[in-house]
Formats: C-alpha cells, structure tokens, sequence
C-alpha cells in the first residue's frame, strides 16, 4: 500500500515527463539558414557579435531575438550583400546609434567611466572595508556583544523570563 503523497508524487512526475515529451520536438527542429551564401553569414554573425542589442543591452544582435535586433541582422546582412566591409558597417551603426551599440566601446573622454567604473568602484569599496577594520580595531572590548557559548539562550530584552 503505497501513501497518497508518494502516489501524488508520481503523478505530478509523470505529467512533467508527458508535458516534456510533448514538448521537446518543437524544439529540436534545426534553424533553417537565412542566406544562401555561408561565407556572408559567418561575416554577419562575426559583425554582429560586436554590437549590442539595445533592447536588451545585455545580448548582442547575433544572439537576441528582439524585433530591433532582427531588423539591425537584416540590415547588417544588406549592407554585406552591397559589399560594405565590417569598418564601414560598424561605423554606420556607432553613427546611428553611438558608442553604445559596442559591446566593446573604444576608450575616449565619454566612454573612460565604462572602462575605469568598476575599478573605482572597487577601489572605493576596498578603502571603506580598510577605515571601518582600522576604527573597529581602536573601539575597546566592552563596546562587543560577549560570545559565551556556555550560557543558555538570553530572553529578551523587556520579555518574560523562566
């Protein structure tokens, strides 16, 4: 005789594996090609590995499925097909949109907070953690709380005691 938590178990376990196997042949189709030539779409997926999706901001064109990314991959496969090299596509795109569609923006006055950020940042982090040990260390022992695993638990301020 089996519980009805352990029965209930291999039902909700059976439906996932149903509902995963009903599923995973919509995925498992292969991506048909978006252009005849496979040299010019190894050139489009190089470029597009370089600029940002900026609807996601966190992807880049070749890997984001926004509708602006798409448009900005169809556009890119265009001006591939007109002949345009990857200086002048990207140059076109930085035009259009500023440095910020680099994923790897180049280092000038208005991007040098993007390059040297997280280093102060950290830096800046690093010289609170030093100030706070150094005045913690000079604070005299009776400003900490006691360790004394030896007594039992306190009752709390204002509480009632056993």
């Amino acid at each position: 005789m089996t519980h009805p938590e352990t029965r209930f178990a291999r039902v909700v376990l059976l439906a996932c594996l149903v509902l995963f196997g009903a599923t995973s042949p919509l995925r498992a189709g292969e991506a048909a090609p978006a252009a005849d030539d496979p040299a010019l779409e190894a050139r489009l997926v190089a470029i597009t590995s370089e600029l940002r999706c900026l609807v996601c901001q966190n992807q880049t064109i070749a890997d984001s499925h926004a509708d602006l990314a798409v448009d900005l991959r169809n556009q890119v496969r265009e001006m591939l097909r007109r002949g345009d090299s990857r200086e002048q596509i990207v140059a076109y795109m930085t035009a259009r949109y500023g440095d910020f569609v680099l994923y790897r923006p180049p280092l000038k006055e208005s991007t040098a907070l993007l390059w040297f950020g997280p280093a102060l940042l950290m830096v800046a982090g690093l010289v609170v953690l030093v100030v706070v040990l150094r005045r913690r260390a000079r604070l005299p022992d009776e400003s900490f709380e006691t360790d004394d695993d030896t007594s039992g638990p306190t009752p709390a301020a204002g509480g009632p005691t056993s």
